[in-house]
């Protein structure tokens, strides 16, 4: 069954699934199907991953990208301003979703019930259209904690739940876009305050610098955020509106996909030809939880392949479009 993506254990099993998707995809997603066709690719010649046509990211943009056979009353919109047209990504079956995020989470953090569940983000009432707002709601319903909450704005209260959990002992994690575990450190030293250190705190950040302050590298970025909130690490979550996976870094800036999720790094200059190993690229995804939309996505993002599942994200192409997760607040 082409649903079964999360038994997936070795690297022909993740090649012959793919393949799968793509002839189910080509055959029922009508705009993928016009896309490969507009390639004047053979699809009985695709036998390998390396083969199969990945969709330009900007085409959810303009167009309903969903299996023809499915319905959808529920979509996923990136971040943006009121001037640009912004991606829309139609989710034709939640519980695939929510198994993807479990399973991801699990693999990678621990076990849901484990932890306590903060953020530094808009609540789901106030951004009902955000995949990584909606994956944190559910993440926060699972663990069913008391204590769950966002605190986007109010920082003293975060930092008064922050020292009595870490007096309590407890594990937390608080997800946060970029500038907001910013702004939120830059409260604390205004008002005069220090986190302690707390072995059961994980701080998860989310991506989501762009149009907000002042770019900076993600190394330095870490290190801020590590001084600040007194972590021996910080942790990093990667997705986008156009996929329903998650890849996480546990520290380093070197993220890890789950077993039915892929990074290829093609050539910014020729994108249908691949990069070698530690070698610098475009990301193309493949995201086999995207089961009735689009597997195969070309994004905008630049990065390389460290080794095996692992890869690191270093930037954006040129002039592509200011999103991310700064924006969800603007």
């Amino acid at each position: 069954m082409l649903k079964n993506i999360f038994n997936i254990k070795t690297d022909l099993e993740f090649q012959q699934k793919c393949l799968e998707t793509f002839q189910y995809q080509y055959k029922n997603v009508e705009v993928y199907k016009k896309f490969v066709d507009f390639l004047n690719i053979d699809i009985s010649k695709i036998d390998k991953v390396e083969k199969i046509p990945f969709l330009p990211i900007e085409m959810f943009k303009n167009h309903q990208i969903l299996d023809k056979s499915k319905t959808s009353d529920l979509y996923f919109q990136s971040s943006g301003t009121s001037l640009q047209t912004r991606s829309k990504h139609w989710i034709a079956d939640t519980n695939l979703y929510r198994e993807s995020i479990s399973k991801s989470f699990e693999q990678f953090i621990g076990k849901t019930k484990d932890y306590i569940f903060l953020g530094l983000l808009p609540n789901y009432s106030e951004n009902e259209h955000s995949s990584l707002i909606y994956m944190v709601d559910f993440l926060m319903k699972k663990s069913e904690k008391a204590e769950n909450n966002y605190f986007l704005y109010n920082h003293l209260e975060l930092y008064i739940l922050l020292e009595k959990l870490a007096r309590e002992n407890k594990k937390v994690i608080l997800f946060g876009v970029s500038f907001a575990l910013l702004d939120f450190l830059d409260s604390l030293k205004l008002n005069q305050l220090i986190l302690k250190e707390n072995s059961n705190f994980i701080v998860i950040e989310t991506g989501g610098m762009k149009g907000r302050k002042e770019e900076i590298t993600k190394d330095e970025l870490l290190r801020i955020l590590q001084n600040g909130f007194k972590t021996e690490k910080i942790y990093s979550e990667y997705s986008m509106t156009e996929l329903l996976s998650q890849a996480y870094s546990l520290g380093n800036n070197i993220y890890d996909c789950p077993s039915w999720m892929r990074i290829l790094v093609r050539n910014t200059e020729d994108p249908l030809s691949y990069e070698f190993l530690g070698k610098t690229g475009a990301l193309n995804i493949i995201d086999l939880a995207n089961l009735h939309t689009c597997s195969f996505i070309a994004t905008q993002d630049l990065g390389k392949i460290i080794h095996g599942n692992q890869f690191q994200v270093l930037g954006r192409i040129d002039h592509s479009d200011i999103r991310g997760c700064s924006l969800l607040v603007s």
